[in-house]
C-alpha cells in the first residue's frame, strides 16, 4: 500500500470517528458553499454555541457547557469570539478545553476581565484583520425599552467574519437594531429568536429583511415557536432550522 493511499484511509477513518463524535454529542450540522467553491462546515452544539470550519480554520461562537457535550472530542479552535459575559455565552472551563496557545480569543470588556488569558476585547465596529480572516465587532443590544436591561446598547458584540468574501453574521443577544440596514451584503446569518430577551419572530423578520442573507439559521431559540419563519422562504432567504 502505498503513502498517498494510507494518508488518505487515515483522514476518511478519522472523519468517521469525528461524524460518529458528532452523533454521539447530538451535534447536527451543515455545509455551506463559499464563494470561493471551498465549504464552510457549520455544527450546532446548543442554544447560543456554534462552532464552524472554513480552509482548516476552526472558530467558535460562545462555547458553553451543556450536558452530553465532551469538548475534548471537538477540535481545538483557532478563534473563539464570545458575544457578551452571561453565562449561557461565556464559560471559562470550555474555553480552556477548546483553546492552544496560538488561539485568539475576542471578546468585550467584560469578557477579558473576567478571562484569565490573554484576550482581544473588542469594541463595537472594531476589526481584527489576519492574513485568511477578517472579523469585525458589531453592535448588540435590545431595542425594547423594558428589556434594554437584559443587553444595553454599547456593550455586547456580535460578529461579522469575512471568509475570503463570503460573510458570516453572528448578531449575538440583540432584537432588529437599526444598524442592521448597514451591515452590507451577508451570506450566513445567524440571529437569536428568543423572548424576552432577544428577538420575537416578527422582528427576526425584520431583521432578516434588512439583513437579506442567503441563508438564515435561527439560533438561541430555546422553547420560542419559531412558525411564522417561513414566509421569508418567499423572499428568496433560505431559513434553515436546526436542533439548538
Amino acid at each position: 500500500m502505498n503513502k498517498k493511499r494510507i494518508i488518505f484511509l487515515a483522514i476518511v477513518l478519522t472523519s468517521m470517528i469525528s461524524m460518529e463524535n458528532l452523533k454521539a454529542q447530538n451535534i447536527s450540522n451543515e455545509t455551506v458553499t463559499a464563494k470561493d467553491g471551498k465549504p464552510i462546515e457549520f455544527y450546532f452544539i446548543k442554544h447560543g454555541s456554534v462552532y464552524f470550519t472554513y480552509d482548516g480554520i476552526v472558530f467558535y461562537v460562545d462555547p458553553v457547557s451543556y450536558p452530553n457535550i465532551d469538548y475534548g472530542q471537538l477540535p481545538k479552535a483557532d478563534y473563539i469570539l464570545i458575544t457578551h459575559d452571561h453565562y449561557d455565552h461565556f464559560d471559562t472551563n470550555v474555553i480552556e478545553l477548546i483553546a492552544k496557545p496560538t488561539t485568539a480569543i475576542i471578546g468585550n470588556q467584560e469578557v477579558k476581565n473576567k478571562l484569565n488569558r490573554k484576550c482581544k476585547a473588542m469594541e463595537n465596529h472594531e476589526q481584527l484583520m489576519s492574513q485568511r480572516v477578517v472579523i469585525k465587532a458589531l453592535p448588540a443590544y435590545n431595542t425594547t425599552p423594558e428589556r434594554e436591561k437584559f443587553h444595553p446598547k454599547g456593550r455586547d458584540n456580535g460578529y461579522l467574519i469575512n471568509l475570503n468574501g463570503s460573510y458570516i453574521y453572528f448578531a449575538g443577544d440583540c432584537e432588529d437594531m437599526p444598524e442592521m440596514e448597514n451591515i452590507g451584503l451577508i451570506d450566513v446569518a445567524f440571529l437569536p429568536v428568543n423572548q424576552p430577551y432577544t428577538m420575537t419572530v416578527e422582528q427576526a423578520i425584520h431583521a432578516a429583511e434588512m439583513i437579506n442573507p442567503k441563508i438564515f439559521f435561527p439560533y438561541h431559540y430555546g422553547d420560542t415557536d419559531l412558525k411564522g419563519l417561513e414566509v421569508l422562504n418567499e423572499k428568496g432567504i433560505k431559513v434553515i432550522v436546526k436542533p439548538m
